[in-house]
């Protein structure tokens, strides 16, 4: 990947702290694969004065050592100081930095610092005495730090109650793109797939940045689904084994959360998923929120509910896929997904999917609706019988019911459905006790067809919409 797609707002924030009059302590955080790392080599390029990564697996000595040779690199000396401890490195670090010109804004990059905290290395506490005894006291340095676990950034810098308590001055987390953002990463890659096809590429692995640079949108999307899930040592078929390990400790506990959620399409409560998964307490709570703070799990209240109805679901497309075809894949058929794309579970995928997409893109919903501007809060209802994914509630007292629905061409609603329609808002008004007004809302793929059934739809949100 060797563009920046998007982002503006996070640069903006970069480099708003760069020209700040005072030090800044960044912090740029969010799931594996994002782009992270990418953003902030890109955002300065060469005005690093001193720049470290830290090692996945390796020891506290293996950790000094590189953080010797970046700053015999930076510092552009022959000799090899070595290092025992992390108060020595930090100790090094700030010599190093106080033979800079004052004038000069020193920007540090610290990447991947939950890899750098090994057990008994004291490295946290050795930052802090950095930051709170030298840095902080200064007016010229700007200090990046980033990681993937993100449970590890909440915890030790954000949640910290020693030294670094309330010091981080800006927190800078990268969701992954919207199908706009894919589009245009997609154009600039000299893709010329429709919006149909990029559609479908969110639809399997998200808006995930490194996911993407391994599409080659010079072939089709069922090629690149082979390739990259399919064939041998496929690189997406085995990134799931690193992907939850990497972000948190216990991750088959995670997994076992992720797992629960993908099979169920309408979602859990936290007492079922606490059921599902032999799970409960402040651990489990825990565990919820590194999800959702991770863009794995979404939440939505149920309409005029307490909070403990609260319905979780799955909300990254690339999990979704990988339990629903590779985890249980026996076939070894490297061209599975060609050989098999016209069977009904594909089908069943592509339904469910559309839905999470679109849950992923409500901002968008709503500015089609033309509420863009309005306070608004989204809900999700169910009974024993049936369900509403997604409620749009208003300030203007009205509420937006919509149905989602995935279709290779104009969905035809038929008088089965319509009735069927009828019925549920008739159930969801009177358990619900709604007392404003219901505006029937479909989003599908191509719009509806126009027939006798279509006048009972208020408002219609297309694909297109999305890609805004």
């Amino acid at each position: 990947m060797n563009i920046l797609v998007g982002r503006k707002d996070e640069i903006a924030q970069i480099e708003q702290c760069y020209k700040s009059q005072q030090s800044e302590f960044v912090v740029v955080y969010g799931r594996r694969r994002i782009g992270k790392t990418y953003l902030v080599n890109k955002t300065f390029k060469d005005r690093f004065a001193f720049r470290y990564v830290g090692g996945h697996n390796l020891t506290e000595s293996e950790q000094l050592r590189n953080f010797a040779l970046a700053l015999k690199e930076y510092s552009k000396t022959t000799y090899l100081s070595p290092i025992s401890s992390w108060i020595d490195a930090f100790e090094m670090l700030r010599q190093f930095l106080s033979a800079l010109p004052t004038k000069r804004r020193k920007v540090i990059f610290i990447d991947e610092m939950p890899w750098i905290d090994t057990p008994g290395s004291k490295f946290v506490k050795a930052f802090e005495n950095f930051w709170n005894g030298w840095a902080a006291l200064r007016d010229d340095i700007l200090l990046v730090a980033s990681g993937s676990a993100t449970s590890w950034m909440a915890d030790k810098l954000f949640a910290n109650q020693g030294g670094l308590y309330n010091r981080v001055t800006r927190q800078i987390y990268l969701r992954p793109f919207t199908l706009a953002e894919v589009e245009k990463y997609m154009l600039s890659k000299g893709g010329k797939w429709d919006r149909y096809q990029v559609l479908q590429l969110y639809m399997v692995m998200g808006g995930i940045p490194y996911y993407l640079s391994l599409v080659d949108f010079k072939k089709s999307l069922a090629q690149n689904i082979d390739e990259l899930f399919f064939a041998k040592n496929a690189k997406l078929r085995m990134e799931f084994d690193e992907l939850y390990k990497v972000l948190f400790n216990s991750a088959d506990k995670y997994i076992s959360i992720v797992k629960a959620l993908s099979e169920t399409k309408s979602g859990l409560t936290r007492q079922q998923l606490s059921e599902k998964t032999n799970m409960q307490g402040g651990v489990f709570s825990k565990m919820l929120s590194n999800l959702e703070r991770c863009d794995f799990v979404i939440s939505f209240a149920h309409y005029n509910r307490k909070i403990k109805n609260t319905i979780y679901k799955l909300s990254d497309p690339y999990t979704l896929f990988y339990f629903r075809f590779i985890e249980n894949d026996k076939s070894k058929d490297p061209h599975y997904w060609t050989h098999n794309i016209n069977r009904p579970s594909l089908s069943v995928w592509q339904g469910y999917t559309f839905e999470l997409v679109c849950l992923l893109h409500i901002e968008q919903i709503k500015q089609k609706l033309g509420i863009s501007g309005m306070a608004t809060a989204v809900s999700t209802w169910r009974d024993n019988t049936s369900q509403i994914d997604l409620i749009i509630d208003r300030a203007d007292r009205m509420l937006n019911v919509c149905e989602m629905k995935f279709s290779v061409l104009p969905y035809t609603l038929e008088k089965k459905y319509y009735d069927k329609i009828l019925e549920r808002t008739a159930v969801f008004c009177s358990t619900a006790k709604v007392t404003k007004g219901v505006l029937q809302t479909f989003v599908t793929t191509y719009g509806l067809s126009d027939n006798k059934y279509s006048s009972l739809i208020d408002s219609q949100v297309v694909a297109d919409d999305l890609f805004v």
